[in-house]
């Protein structure tokens, strides 16, 4: 029904109200004066509606509040009556009795009306005049556990129908105990977590095996424990949650819920983020990632593009890996202005022609080879007039032991030095590992473990920084908008809050037991021994870094001392070294420079010259 339908609507019912409230109220016959008042409050109750346009609310999703808007409705319909009344026909049989009874009649109608629409928009009036007990067992649909608070699990129960993949809801399971027994819109609260299993007990026993079990929020997840999540695993329960913020924009046509990835039942829970100054980072503007294709290039491309911007370019080495995000993103945002480059930005040439002919205002630097063209990648973004150049660090860039540590320790000074100094404005975001990525040791434990074993783990005390990619993606767009709107150019390099470091012996037994499986008696795991290289711990903070909050779930790793500026024709040597194959020295200049990058104290701090 279209709003001019809902109006005449609302004012039909004001002048029946009238009617029924003087009938009710003072049991008069009806007379002519009686349809001219009639009449008058039904015009009243027309200005009302174009005062405040009550009928705007959709019927079908009525709430408490649109019903405490409809007795206002009523209340400022009598009140305008009066006023009329007063000025056109003085007097009305029954006075102010006859206009509360009118009012309460009227406000009873709208959202009796209200109500009727709902439940038929619903498909639930019938079943909730008809049902005696809680929570319909559709037969045709699969059986669905949630488990939350009663507030967050009536909200979940309000949301329309049909938003997602359909289930029948057969009971809520609470974190709190005085829930127990509450119904909410017809479910019942079964119990509480702690009885989970004497909940779950009663509902196979009664022939009521639920196919999936729903967590509302990361908190009650983390309650169960992994070996109790993957013995429901193990009997094909399906384990779900609902999409996040950026999941939920990507498409129209995004399911409600998803199923839970093994890498977010391994992490802890995940820092939750206000999207809006991620939308304000990169809405309307042209915005570049290099690695398009990897782990954390895709996710940025995934949750830029959901947040608006105006142009994406997605630059890649591997044609595979970019033909793949870029269907992606043409299915999720088909409007989306966007173009897919192949490039190794180890070409700087190639690198300069695609950024003057793309001239993005931000770059996202996450190729995986990032540590050996960042020179190239600063110097284009510069020369094109870029506004920001975000570089991906990593944990392994922290008092590093290997090549590929001690390359991207460079890499991060590079980045400052070539492209700092004039209007583009360089963010260095450096955090640990992320799960699920194709370097994690996740893919790795889940084919042995598929193998029937063994895990192979070279240390039984290494420990690691772990998050999720989505989860570490938004941090990284988060700390990116916030360096963009700082009023001075950012002083240090910008961590991730990682919470505390895992010990990756731990992680393999809880992967185990998320198979439902036992580690030592199903699964073996193997201590194999450190690699060259290869740290216990990892650190985002340097000697000479110590670390302040920027906002929450993101610090800033601030230097002791300024900066030292390293020679071009430092660079160019260990290019000419790494050109004829020379290992050993390109080694020995790499973490030369290392070592001066990393100088405590400011009389030590000299400009790094060639040698």
């Amino acid at each position: 029904m279209g709003h001019a339908g809902k109006i005449a609507t609302h004012v039909l019912l004001a002048f029946v109200a009238l009617l029924a409230g003087r009938y009710l109220v003072i049991d008069m016959p009806f007379t002519r004066d009686t349809l001219l008042q009639a009449t008058l409050y039904g015009l009243a109750a027309f200005i009302v509606e174009l005062a405040f346009r009550v009928e705007r609310a959709p019927w079908r999703f009525v709430s408490a509040t649109d019903h405490l808007r409809l007795l206002r409705s009523a209340v400022l319909t009598a009140a305008a009556f009066l006023v009329i009344t007063r000025l056109t026909h003085p007097g009305i049989d029954g006075g102010l009795r006859t206009v509360a009874g009118a009012a309460l009649i009227q406000a009873a109608l709208l959202s009796a009306l209200r109500v009727v629409r709902r439940s038929l928009h619903e498909r639930m009036l019938l079943d909730s005049v008809l049902r005696l007990g809680p929570a319909s067992m559709h037969p045709a649909l699969p059986r669905l556990l949630i488990i939350g608070s009663a507030s967050e699990a009536e909200a979940f129960l309000r949301a329309p129908a049909g938003l997602g993949e359909r289930y029948a809801p057969i009971g809520v399971v609470s974190p709190l105990d005085r829930e127990t027994g509450d119904e909410l819109r017809g479910v019942c609260v079964l119990g509480s977590i702690a009885d989970f299993d004497s909940v779950l007990a009663r509902l196979r026993d009664s022939g009521l095996s639920p196919a999936a079990i729903l967590f509302l929020t990361d908190s009650a997840m983390s309650t169960f424990g992994a070996e109790r999540l993957g013995r429901l695993k193990t009997e094909g329960v399906r384990l779900l949650r609902r999409h996040g913020v950026v999941e939920m924009g990507a498409a129209a046509n995004t399911p409600l819920l998803r199923e839970i990835s093994i890498e977010e039942l391994l992490s802890r829970p995940p820092v939750r983020l206000d999207p809006e100054p991620v939308r304000a980072l990169v809405s309307g503007r042209r915005v570049l990632v290099t690695g398009a294709g990897g782990s954390i290039g895709s996710e940025l491309c995934r949750q830029i593009a959901a947040s608006g911007c105006a142009h994406l370019t997605m630059v890649d080495a591997s044609e595979y890996n970019l033909f793949h995000i870029d269907r992606e993103i043409a299915e999720r945002h088909p409007i989306l202005a966007r173009r897919e480059v192949l490039c190794d930005v180890r070409d700087a040439a190639r690198v300069q022609r695609v950024f003057a002919e793309m001239k993005p205002d931000i770059v996202f630097h996450a190729a995986a080879l990032k540590h050996v063209g960042t020179r190239n990648v600063a110097v284009a973004a510069k020369a094109c007039g870029a506004a920001h150049l975000a570089l991906i660090s990593t944990d392994k860039a922290v008092a590093p032991t290997s090549v590929m540590g001690a390359a991207k320790r460079v890499a991060e000074a590079v980045a400052r030095q070539y492209g700092g100094g004039g209007d583009m404005r360089v963010s260095i975001v450096r955090f640990g590992n992320v799960l699920g990525s194709a370097g994690s040791v996740v893919p790795i434990f889940k084919s042995q473990i598929a193998r029937g074993g063994p895990i192979t783990l070279t240390h039984a005390e290494v420990e690691r920084y772990f998050m999720t990619i989505p989860e570490a993606v938004q941090l990284v767009l988060r700390a990116v908008a916030l360096s963009m709107i700082a009023s001075e150019p950012e002083a240090g390099v910008l961590t991730l809050e990682m919470g505390e470091p895992v010990k990756i012996i731990d992680l393999a037994r809880r992967m185990i037991e998320l198979q439902g499986l036992t580690p030592g008696r199903d699964i073996e795991i193997q201590i194999t021994g450190l690699r060259p290289g290869e740290k216990l711990t990892e650190t985002l903070v340097d000697v000479n870094e110590v670390a302040r909050l920027k906002a929450p779930g993101i610090m800033e790793a601030v230097r002791l001392a300024p900066a030292p500026t390293i020679a071009d024709q430092r660079l160019a040597e260990l290019d000419a070294l790494a050109e004829v194959g020379d290992e050993a020295s390109v080694r020995a200049r790499l973490f030369e420079l290392v070592e001066d990058l990393r100088q405590v104290g400011p009389s030590k701090v000299v400009k790094i010259r060639a040698s």
